[in-house]
């Protein structure tokens, strides 16, 4: 009897020490799966996926980092960062315009990067002075004018739109466009706020009509012959010339481009950008995102497919857009953009710009 007893004690003794070993092992069965699971970035972009998800795919293929693409409106795409707080799962921030940028950094939403190869590749005009975000194309906001009604030589800059010569006949689109609002904070930034007021008010005075749609919409109007002048950003008119639609190629056809203010501070750029989200679970796999996208094959074929100016001053842009000439760009470093948005809001609401 008490040698059964014995043997039941063991027997059970074996197995609660086959049961722990099964649950050891499991665990480090477990904890070896998380260790080599499978390495991914996740992206929250205002470009459109077809102007984007190519350089995505092309980072994967060279780095076996899978990235996970969400795609959104500019100001929807921070508004939901801002909500998401630090629970959100996105690493990377895409968007437009340095304002947007700047909003995103000032929120908290974005974190400082330590990247030499950055740092080097991007000229420090194009970049958050504390690192916080990078360009990666600029986008041009020239003069651009009826070609069969205007002769070139009749303009000079920005402010040469406020004489009686234009009386009528500038097409601009409203103030609450961020696309306006730094280009006025670049003329602040230069000129002072009474000197852009003064400006502010002049152009007003001399619109074809009270603003309405888009860029396009500006150019289209040129065309249709609302007006003679208008400022655009050069990639709307990119887009138009490269369009199927018959229509939009004539007007487009129509149009030439004043590159402004090549006498003095030079022609107003801004750039498509990207930052580090301060939320981002995986920041080195981000990092190396922002570092594959300012490599001169990247920044070729990004600059391209989206009809802007490479960041880069080695990589040549586009054939159409160098067939429009070489142009002085304001050398402006683009965060002030953000920091005088809203002194140029207020610039804008006083000279009565709708």
């Amino acid at each position: 009897m008490v040698a059964f007893i014995i043997i039941n004690i063991l027997m059970q003794s074996l197995r609660l020490f086959k049961s722990v070993l099964f649950i050891v092992a499991a665990g480090l069965i477990l904890t070896g799966c998380a260790q080599v699971a499978d390495p991914e970035v996740n992206v929250y972009s205002s470009r459109k996926e077809a102007l984007i998800k190519p350089a995505l795919d092309k980072f994967t293929a060279a780095t076996g980092i899978k990235v996970n693409l969400v795609t959104g409106k500019d100001d929807a795409l921070i508004e939901r960062l801002k909500a998401e707080g630090a629970a959100s799962p996105a690493d990377v921030l895409i968007t437009v315009d340095a304002g947007r940028l700047y909003r995103a950094k000032s929120f908290g939403l974005t974190q400082a990067i330590d990247s030499p190869s950055l740092q080097n590749a991007i000229p420090a005009a194009f970049r958050d002075p504390e690192n916080h975000w990078f360009g990666l194309s600029l986008r041009a906001r020239p003069i651009m004018y009826a070609k069969d009604r205007v002769n070139p030589s009749e303009l000079e800059s920005y402010a040469s739109l406020t004489t009686d010569k234009w009386l009528g006949k500038v097409c601009i689109r409203s103030s609450g466009n961020i696309y306006n609002q730094s280009l006025v904070a670049s003329m602040v930034a230069s000129m002072g706020t009474a000197a852009v007021e003064s400006w502010a008010k002049g152009l007003v005075k001399n619109f074809a009509r009270k603003p309405v749609g888009g860029d396009r919409d500006q150019i289209k109007a040129i065309a249709a012959g609302q007006c003679d002048v208008a400022i655009a950003n050069t990639y709307y008119l990119f887009g138009m010339l490269q369009s199927d639609d018959p229509e939009q190629v004539a007007a487009a056809e129509q149009i030439g481009v004043f590159w402004p203010n090549q006498n003095d501070r030079g022609t107003h750029v801004n750039v498509s950008g990207i930052a580090v989200t301060q939320a981002a679970k995986n920041k080195d796999h981000a990092q190396q995102l922002l570092e594959f996208l300012a490599q001169d094959e990247t920044q070729s074929w990004y600059a391209n497919v989206n009809g802007e100016y490479p960041v880069k001053d080695n990589i040549e842009a586009h054939p159409l857009l160098v067939e429009w000439g070489q142009f002085k760009k304001d050398a402006l470093n683009l965060a002030k953009l953000g920091e005088l948005n809203s002194e140029a809001v207020k610039i804008m609401d006083r000279a009565g710009w709708p």
